[in-house]
């Protein structure tokens, strides 16, 4: 593979990935998650858990830059024909659904701010909404891509147009009375307060996704023990200045009270479209509509892009024998991964048809255990291993930043509705009986020495 991305190409890849819809559709639920401007604490935690987490894909990253990311890592720290097989195997069985959640939840921000344009419509026709949206994506995606490079630059311009209208606006009108308006007891600590911020923290991790992305196409990477961990560093910092600026400029002109709690339910309430709302006060409606009209252009560039760099995945996991065979087929004429591509989109708008909270949740928490505590052991592992690894980037500090990750990633999976925890938990149960019955099927590890006696 080419070496094509230095510093300014991987972070703006990464920024491209953590800046799409998210923003604009999270405020509402940010907000309600604790009735009030101090839920801005969960912007807090997560850029707490986003650096620390960011230095264990830096290591992680410069220590073996290939393509693949965790799947990768994984595979290597736990061993590459035993454990490691079913780490790569459990982090792409969890995939295929949190994967289709994440680009689910652009889906659904697309349908909630789409009722601005067109006022009137109910719950169903929102889902249907969403639903179209991920035809037409898949559509787009089966085929040759020749121009995608002019594509995603053309769709991250619009989405960089679209922060920077929203952080301009808000700093010429910003009223800190507004922004600031705690209710009464807004600090008073409780088991609902924790399990709030929780929630608020979960929405802040959200946001942050996409800070690793650049790991995923490590062999792509000019002198990745550099630039890998600095793009993920200048990524974190950057973004969390801009979404902290976000949020202040929408709760600084629009009063909180407004949209919270956020009603999801009803396609019609400002919570659904804060942002266009935000825009309307200040400079009218018709402005506002161009606005929501930039908005939809965010949203479906970050599920473009999400949509086209996840169907590759399970495609090169399949290639490697780390999973299902038919993953790995291509189109006889366009040469893309057809197959992996039709079961993601797919799965992408099934997701859509739950609420965006519910999506969240289930999004995060799938993929806590086995991909972001698995990494903070992978790391542990390889030092103790392959002692002798090249290690352009050591973590910072180690092991405080791995177990400030790892106290984080608890908090945010024990503050999860334990339904989302079954069904998490359920997932992974499923996906270990599935790995058992392939690799007996395949004679692979752990019934190889079985099958040959």
């Amino acid at each position: 593979m080419l070496r094509r991305f230095g510093l300014l190409q991987a972070t703006a890849l990464n920024m491209s990935n953590m800046i799409g819809i998210g923003p604009f559709i999270t405020i509402p639920l940010l907000m309600s998650a604790l009735g009030g401007p101090q839920a801005m604490l969960g912007w807090i935690i997560g850029v707490a858990i986003a650096i620390p987490d960011g230095l264990i894909w830096s290591e992680l990253g410069a220590a073996l830059p290939g393509s693949g990311g965790t799947y990768l890592y994984l595979r290597e720290a736990y061993g590459r024909e035993t454990f490691g097989r079913l780490m790569a195997f459990l982090f792409i069985w969890q995939f295929i659904l949190s994967g289709p959640l994440e680009i689910a939840s652009g889906y659904i921000g697309f349908a909630q701010y789409a009722g601005y344009i067109w006022p009137g419509l109910v719950a169903h026709q929102t889902t249907l909404i969403a639903a179209i949206v991920g035809g037409v994506n898949i559509l787009l995606l089966y085929q040759r891509i020749t121009h995608i490079g002019k594509i995603t630059i053309a769709l991250w311009l619009g989405t960089l147009a679209t922060t920077l209208a929203v952080i301009v606006t808000g700093a010429l009108h910003f009223d800190r009375r507004i922004a600031f308006d705690f209710p009464p007891h807004a600090f008073h600590f409780s088991l609902g307060f924790l399990f709030g911020l929780g929630t608020a923290a979960r929405i802040g991790v959200y946001d942050y996704l996409g800070y690793y992305d650049i790991c995923y196409i490590g062999d792509e990477v000019k002198n990745p023990g550099r630039v890998i961990p600095r793009s993920i560093i200048i990524s974190v910092l950057a973004v969390a200045v801009i979404y902290f600026a976000i949020n202040l400029s929408v709760v600084g002109v629009v009063p909180w009270r407004e949209f919270v709690p956020a009603k999801p339910e009803d396609p019609s309430h400002i919570s659904n479209f804060v942002v266009s709302a935000f825009m309307e006060r200040i400079y009218g409606a018709r402005v506002a509509t161009i606005f929501t009209a930039m908005v939809l252009w965010t949203a479906f560039g970050s599920v473009f892009a999400l949509l086209l760099g996840y169907s590759r995945i399970p495609y090169a996991a399949a290639i490697d024998g780390y999973f299902f065979k038919i993953f790995a087929r291509l189109h006889p004429r366009g040469r893309f991964p057809y197959v992996s591509l039709l079961v993601i989109g797919a799965l992408s708008i099934i997701c859509s048809f739950f609420s965006l909270g519910m999506v969240i949740d289930a999004l995060v928490t799938t993929r806590i255990l086995v991909q972001f505590i698995g990494q903070i052991v992978a790391v542990q592992l390889l030092r103790q291993r392959q002692p002798d690894l090249p290690r352009p980037f050591r973590i910072w500090l180690y092991p405080l930043p791995s177990l400030v990750a790892l106290v984080g990633w608890i908090f945010i999976f024990a503050t999860t509705d334990w339904r989302i925890i079954a069904f998490g938990l359920g997932l992974l149960a499923v996906g270990l009986l599935f790995f058992l019955a392939w690799s007996w099927r395949a004679a692979r590890w752990p019934f190889a020495r079985i099958m040959e006696s």
